[in-house]
């Protein structure tokens, strides 16, 4: 292990400072670790919302428990021990995020009229903002911006808290199984059994090759005309530009509503019947969200005012056109990407 994993903290000044009730010297300690645990907690809750509070639950619990840090191991590893258990409180208490395909079947034609399911935990879109490119430590298998992906987190909801905190602690951060067995209070046999099931699950629900491998091999120019292209077709309700777009197998989903459409028959007369013709006037703005291409919608319903938020769409590509359009309906997805209010 590097000694980001496994180095203690030694004569720290800041770290002195913090068990003396220094909150300053705590946030300065904190602070190069923020972004990849708050990557950690939405990777664990799929929820962006419910990881701003665990990730602030964690520090908080973390900040009170310091004076006991006994500093045999990182400080890293003691925070991400912390927030690993806070967020296993949250998964048992408030149980997985969902999609719409984990509801029931596509719907063949439009559903007009239908409206959220509020009763219904919903897997949320990801900022990452400061999140890194590359893996995130020694051994791990999965780079940080890859972990964050739809259908990997979408897949990962299907696991058991410790299921998913085993596969991510070991494949996704690097940590070993004896520190992960340390971190989740269990034996090492244990670790390896969760991580068996938990592979298998996500190798099943996860495709291959991860949209950061497809976004390589399409090229940033290539993505960026997509995008813009993907904008423009909704923005002049232009059905034959959108269709070129997309593969023959689309899926196009809108949570918190419940129908879902695949293939390019039912989402043609989705998207015909529904954003294309009776919504009103469309507005977008490009934005990155779960490691991947999306779009922020602003519609404005009738002939005056401003445009307003509406959905950030995340897109799936495959080769170079689109396989999955999740759109994320709901102004308060906005906020987190530092999106404006409206659009004029």
């Amino acid at each position: 292990m590097s000694e980001l994993f496994s180095a203690p903290p030694g004569d720290d000044p800041d770290l002195a400072a913090a068990r003396g009730g220094d909150d300053a010297a705590f946030t300065r300690l904190v602070e190069p670790l923020r972004a990849e645990l708050h990557a950690h907690c939405y990777r664990m809750l799929g929820s962006a919302h419910d990881t701003d509070d665990a990730l602030q639950d964690a520090l908080l619990r973390a900040w009170r428990g310091l004076a006991g840090f006994a500093g045999r191991g990182s400080l890293r590893s003691w925070l991400y021990t912390v927030a690993t258990r806070t967020c296993l409180d949250l998964v048992e208490a408030r149980g997985r995020r969902a999609l719409p395909m984990d509801l029931g079947p596509a719907s063949a034609h439009a559903v007009l009229g239908h409206t959220p399911l509020t009763e219904v935990a919903w897997l949320g879109p990801y900022a990452g903002a400061g999140l890194g490119s590359g893996p995130a430590g020694p051994g791990a298998r999965y780079e940080q911006r890859e972990a964050v992906e739809l259908a990997f987190v979408a897949a990962l909801q299907h696991l058991p808290g410790n299921q998913r905190a085993a596969l991510l602690l070991f494949e996704v951060l690097g940590f070993s199984v004896a520190e992960i067995a340390a971190i989740m209070d269990t034996s090492t046999t244990s670790v390896n059994s969760a991580l068996a099931r938990a592979r298998r699950i996500v190798a099943e629900r996860a495709p291959s090759p991860s949209q950061q491998q497809t976004l390589r091999k399409i090229g940033d120019a290539r993505v960026r005309e997509v995008v813009g292209r993907f904008a423009q077709a909704l923005e002049r309700g232009d059905a034959d530009a959108l269709i070129t777009l997309l593969v023959e197998d689309v899926t196009w989903s809108m949570p918190p509503l419940p129908h879902w459409y695949h293939g390019l028959a039912a989402v043609t007369d989705f998207a015909v019947r529904v954003p294309l013709t009776s919504c009103g006037s469309w507005r977008h703005l490009p934005v990155d969200a779960n490691g991947q291409p999306a779009v922020a919608c602003y519609l404005r319903p009738g002939d005056e005012g401003g445009h307003l938020p509406w959905s950030v769409n995340v897109l799936t590509l495959r080769d170079d056109r689109i396989a999955e359009v999740t759109s994320f309906v709901g102004e308060e997805h906005f906020p987190l990407f530092d999106l404006p209010r409206s659009l004029p």
